[in-house]
């Protein structure tokens, strides 16, 4: 009941933002009920029910991360000075928070189901004269326990996650919890370069050596090409996670670039917020060019070819690339929330408001110039093989 007292109180920017991961949700759910149909009316063909299951995972990825950003930077979930007098301290409010994205996730998957039923024509008869009828097997009843399963699938995902990320954190022997850090103290790098790196070429190597193997097994990817390798497909997978686990360490790259060579006052500045915010926004970034170049190598793919796509391809894919570009939108607000002490103290320094919008359009464009290239490069290297 506090939840939703929380909910219905909160910014309309906030409830914006609960009501994407109710329609992303929404999205996953009624795919998920889609594999469900098709499985119902190909009871024989299990390979492609599964392999159809299977290719719902990266919405379901996509949303979940989405949802997870999105709890994160609810202001209902951050800790206030009296809240822990009336109970509501750090593991309350981690609570509270998984319950709202459990809620937003559920309302989600109940409009799916309400119009997985409509298109069924379980509620009021067939509409668009039946065309859904094949694909969602609408001939058979349905199995109520398996869409429930299917349904609770983003749900509990995302509350358990949230949950996890949200924990409170233990302080470390010998140093206080809420111990502020110097203001000349430079940030420190993250550190999962290393490893982003290394999975990133881990994954281009696997694609190269898998489109060579002689009697590799072929799946059937969305759009109807087919005679791509499992392990192809797995090595694009290393390379996505790679980028992601990229993303922090090459933000914070991005901010030692701009300030070498003798740094002005904008370069220092711009330089400085990329490396405190690249923690923050870095993911985000790393998740957007794995999708990106996902993107650009399924349009290299399909050049010259006529690809199946239907709608269900089309939801898949724009449910991903909308979830991670609101992931992105998300985590940039949270920054510019985080950094407006910052810019109040800027401000009556004397610091004119064209400095300080230059200095994002300075963030901005070296995130671009040094990410799109990048991640060109990397969709051309994953689409070779798959060309092949």
């Amino acid at each position: 009941m506090l939840a939703l007292r929380l909910a219905r109180g909160a910014h309309p920017l906030v409830q914006l933002r609960r009501l994407l991961v109710a329609a992303a949700s929404a999205g996953t759910g009624f795919l998920l009920l889609c594999t469900l149909g098709y499985a119902m009316g190909h009871p024989d063909a299990s390979g492609g029910a599964l392999l159809r299951l299977a290719w719902c995972v990266a919405p379901i990825a996509a949303t979940v991360y989405f949802a997870v950003t999105v709890a994160r930077t609810d202001p209902a979930t951050r800790p206030r000075s009296g809240l822990s007098a009336v109970g509501l301290g750090p593991a309350k409010l981690t609570v509270l928070a998984a319950i709202s994205t459990a809620v937003a996730c559920t309302l989600g998957s109940m409009v799916a189901l309400l119009f997985f039923l409509h298109l069924r024509g379980d509620l009021t008869g067939l509409p668009f004269d039946g065309a859904a009828a094949d694909l969602l097997a609408a001939d058979q009843p349905l199995p109520v326990g398996a869409a429930l399963t299917l349904l609770s699938l983003v749900p509990l995902t995302a509350s358990a996650a949230g949950a996890a990320v949200l924990r409170p954190r233990t302080a470390k022997p010998g140093k206080e919890q809420d111990e502020p850090p110097r203001p000349d103290a430079p940030a420190a790098p993250p550190s999962g370069l290393p490893w982003g790196i290394a999975l990133l070429a881990a994954g281009l190597a696997v694609e190269a050596y898998a489109s060579r193997s002689p009697g590799a097994s072929d799946l059937t990817m969305p759009g109807g090409l087919t005679g791509s390798p499992a392990g192809v497909l797995a090595g694009w997978t290393l390379t996505a996670v790679g980028l992601a686990l990229a993303g922090p360490g090459l933000t914070y790259l991005c901010g030692c670039l701009l300030q070498a060579v003798r740094p002005g006052a904008m370069r220092l500045l711009a330089g400085r917020g990329l490396q405190e915010e690249a923690r923050r926004i870095g993911r985000p970034l790393g998740v957007l060019c794995a999708v990106g170049s996902g993107a650009y190598a399924a349009l290299t793919l399909y050049s010259g070819a006529r690809p199946d796509v239907g709608p269900l391809t089309t939801l898949g894919s724009l449910l991903v690339a909308g979830c991670a570009v609101l992931t992105l939108a998300t985590a940039a607000i949270e920054a510019k929330h985080a950094r407006s002490d910052t810019t109040s103290a800027l401000l009556q320094l004397g610091a004119p408001v064209s400095m300080l919008r230059g200095t994002a359009a300075l963030r901005a464009a070296t995130l671009v110039a040094v990410l799109g290239p990048l991640t060109w490069v990397v969709a051309e290297l994953a689409a070779t093989p798959l060309a092949g």
